[in-house]
């Protein structure tokens, strides 16, 4: 006999997982977009969520049910702070695209006379102190591939290696940068168990860097010794920019930006002191002019302060999508049921299968995103706190695991990467390559791959959430469903799902938290 949903319970015709319909329309959208148009458009993706938002609620027992699922995941406090982080720091990066930044770091490797075979290395570093510096690798492969890839041809680097070169470098400042969206999804998502509040990214990065700095060591030496092996000086040389070295100066911005984020583990205040401290350099050293700041041009706003905000507002539409995409599946129980799954196989009974989990999932979800980080984190991440949290794991090792695995080979997956189809395109020309032959020497992510997968194996950065948040070392492995130490909630029934799940260990001051 067919029970009769209630105004709180979420249930759909044919079952629970007819609340995968949204998701399905969304990914579909995903792929179509970027393998058959090869258009990459977040505001198509947003676009293709809301089409799958629509036709999901069709399907719902109950209409207002399903779209009251859907506001509670996008009106949780781990939603809306980080759509409000996004905010914030797209200002910042706008600042620095606004004042040439980049232009700084082209000059000095031109300067340092760099010979053709070291120039994919040299370009490796130049794109990851871009992108840690700006917090996108997306952008950072829009602003570095116009300006180094044609430099390095010149020099007589060589092509394929360069465009792998400078991909890595992107992906790798996103891994490490404290103000990218994938740090910050990849931090908000995991939740504290046994005090309030979310991971702070300061903790996120920091335990981050075991990981990331050695896989670029790793990195920079390959593409110095492939580079060696596949070039020859042919005595070209760059063409020269008319840049000087004053645009470095904006570096100091992002020191006082990182430092303050380091010290007081707040990212809004952290941001805030970036732009005021970069706005007064870039005006006093001429970089920038106060019409760069805010102004207008054939009636419409422009600035950096308005062309930050137009930049990020595309994200912030899919992450709103996104959100009340998780809060349908929340709300239907689904999550419920996968977590329930995963956590009753075998592979999970201890914290190094419950690890391997998240990091085949990270790749596997990477893969069905096109290897867009922010939006598979922010799909992935809540189920990631879930799993992660029943063995005990601490909320940065949750972070990491998911962030490197995304970043790691989830974003390169041969044929449907976005990263990959997008470096080929920046390459159009006599010198274009293949986004298929890119995916072999793009060795940042490919490496931190196989990073991870150590780390997993051997417990190397494993810990847990001690007394207090506390990250603590334990010579045992913890069983998967040891939860006499994790305070987890467990709803009464499916009618409770949204409401409680979302609202569980977010404090008030839950911005104040990430940094």
């Amino acid at each position: 006999m067919e029970t009769t949903p209630t105004d709180d319970r979420l249930e759909f015709r044919g079952g629970m997982y007819v609340a995968f319909v949204a998701p399905v329309i969304f990914l579909v959208g995903v792929i179509s977009y970027f393998i058959a148009f090869n258009v990459f458009d977040m505001t198509a993706l947003t676009a293709s969520g809301l089409v799958g938002l629509l036709l999901g609620a069709l399907l719902a027992r109950n209409y207002s049910s399903y779209w009251n699922a859907a506001l509670r995941g996008l009106s949780s406090p781990t939603a809306s702070t980080l759509l409000m982080i996004l905010l914030a720091v797209s200002l910042f990066s706008m600042l620095l695209s606004s004042s040439g930044a980049a232009n700084g770091l082209i000059w000095a490797a031109q300067e340092a006379g760099v010979s053709p075979a070291l120039f994919p290395a040299i370009a490796f570093v130049i794109a990851g102190v871009m992108a840690m510096s700006t917090g996108t690798s997306i952008g950072t492969l829009f602003t570095a591939f116009p300006v180094i890839f044609p430099a390095g041809v010149v020099l007589g680097a060589h092509p394929l290696l360069l465009a792998g070169a400078i991909l890595s470098g992107a992906l790798f400042g996103d891994n490490l940068a404290p103000i990218s969206d994938s740090t910050v999804v990849s931090s908000a998502t995991q939740r504290f168990r046994r005090k309030e509040g979310v991971a702070d990214i300061a903790g996120v990065v920091r335990s981050r860097t075991r990981y990331s700095l050695p896989t670029a060591g790793i990195t920079l030496v390959l593409y110095v010794v492939v580079g060696l092996m596949l070039t020859t000086d042919s005595g070209a040389s760059a063409a020269p920019t008319d840049v000087g070295p004053k645009p470095l100066l904006m570096l100091i911005a992002v020191v006082a930006l990182l430092g303050v984020a380091f010290w007081k583990r707040d990212l809004f205040l952290a941001t805030t002191c970036g732009l005021v401290v970069g706005t007064v350099i870039g005006l006093a050293s001429g970089l920038i002019s106060p019409a760069d700041i805010i102004s207008s041009k054939d009636d419409a706003a422009t600035g950096f302060l308005v062309d930050g905000i137009t930049d990020v507002l595309p994200l912030i539409g899919l992450g709103i999508i996104v959100f009340a995409i998780i809060g349908v599946l929340e709300g239907s129980g689904v999550f419920d049921a996968i977590v329930d799954a995963i956590t009753g196989s075998r592979l999970t009974n201890t914290a190094r299968g419950t690890e391997t989990a998240i990091a085949v999932g990270a790749i596997v979800s990477g893969g069905l995103f096109a290897g867009v980080n922010g939006p598979t984190m922010m799909f992935y991440g809540p189920l990631v706190d879930r799993i992660g949290s029943r063995a005990r794991l601490h909320p940065y090792r949750r972070a990491n695991i998911m962030d490197c695995n995304v970043l790691g080979l989830g974003s390169v997956v041969p044929v449907v990467s976005s990263f990959l189809l997008i470096a080929s395109l920046l390459t159009e020309g006599a010198n274009q390559v293949s986004a298929l032959a890119m995916f072999t020497v793009t060795f940042y992510p490919l490496v931190l791959t196989v990073v991870m997968a150590i780390s997993i194996a051997t417990g190397w950065g494993r810990r847990f959430e001690g007394a207090d948040g506390v990250a603590v070392r334990e010579e045992a492995e913890v069983g998967a469903r040891d939860l006499d130490a994790v305070e987890v909630p467990t709803p009464s029934s499916n009618a409770e799902n949204g409401a409680e799940r979302t609202a569980e260990f977010v404090p008030p001051e839950v911005a104040s938290q990430h940094s």
